[in-house]
């Protein structure tokens, strides 16, 4: 019987990057701009280690990120974490042709194979805009698992794959032989399914509501696939003054209490079995 098991993933992107400023910052900027990830990252890779049981982590990295800062993929993958692709430059799948995904995911996985001189086995999708014929597309690139799903209908840009089929072991959906699906953890009451993996959900509830839905997650799935960024600890970013009300609010709520709320959690659930996504899907399937 394994143990419940808590996946720690992380989308390394810089605070510049993200999907709602990007009416706010052309891409073609990005070059102009104060790189913050890599001491932000570092501070995630520390408050890891400064536990005895060292919990082990997912790091979905941008190839730009990567391409910038190789020592920095590098750093997290001796440390003994995965490392993982968000894509190439962070541009929504569905915005882009099935030639340039198709390029975009086989560029992602090489830049990282290259810098940590192994394979890279997963991927993540930004702002989980996913569908089925995306996810056929991230299989067609040679991953061997995707964590770009989450069931939560009420923001705009998350997608919507069929899982009908799928074969469920705890938190894990087997597409076929040598392809998986990891979704991002919810809470699910009736009918309903309430936001809860992490990401701007983690900042804004109170962290006993929080506990309390990891806690009915991991007694229905046996695991918790938790999400943040690295700009989520760091409250003295710059501001993107420009940008709208609701978008400010989402990005800028609690930055200050990020880090303190994942120490919290990690030592709140301490008893617990914290993998990376590859070994999770490695114990469930007896891959050896």
């Amino acid at each position: 019987m394994l143990k419940k098991s808590i996946l720690l993933t992380f989308d390394v992107e810089d605070w510049f990057q993200v999907e709602n400023f990007k009416d706010y910052i052309e891409f073609s900027t990005w070059n102009s701009f104060e790189l913050r990830v890599e001491k932000n990252t570092i501070k995630i890779l520390d408050l890891l280690e400064s536990f005895s049981f060292k919990p082990k982590a997912t790091f979905f990295v941008l190839g730009w990120i990567a391409e910038k800062m190789p020592a920095l993929v590098r750093q997290i993958h001796e440390r003994g974490h995965e490392v993982a692709s968000h894509g190439f430059n962070h541009h929504l799948c569905q915005n882009l042709t099935s030639q340039d995904l198709i390029k975009d995911l086989k560029s992602s996985k090489a830049v990282l194979e290259n810098i940590v001189d192994d394979k890279i086995h997963g991927f993540r999708a930004p702002s989980f805009a996913i569908n089925d014929e995306i996810l056929n597309s991230i299989e067609q690139a040679g991953y061997f698992y995707d964590s770009s799903f989450n069931s939560f209908s009420g923001h705009g840009r998350y997608g919507i794959i069929d899982l009908s089929r799928a074969e469920k072991k705890n938190a894990c959906y087997k597409l076929n032989n040598n392809f998986f699906e990891l979704p991002v953890s919810n809470f699910k009451m009736k009918n309903k399914i309430l936001p809860l993996g992490g990401g701007g959900y983690f900042r804004l509830f109170p962290f006993y509501f929080f506990k309390l839905g990891m806690k009915s997650v991991l007694k229905h799935d046996s695991a918790f696939i938790f999400y943040a960024h690295p700009w989520e600890f760091d409250p003295s970013q710059p501001r993107v003054e420009q940008a709208s009300q609701g978008f400010k609010f989402r990005h800028y709520i609690n930055l200050h209490k990020t880090e303190h709320k994942l120490k919290a959690l990690i030592q709140s659930f301490c008893d617990h079995h914290f993998v990376t996504c590859m070994e999770y899907i490695t114990e469930n399937y007896n891959l050896g």
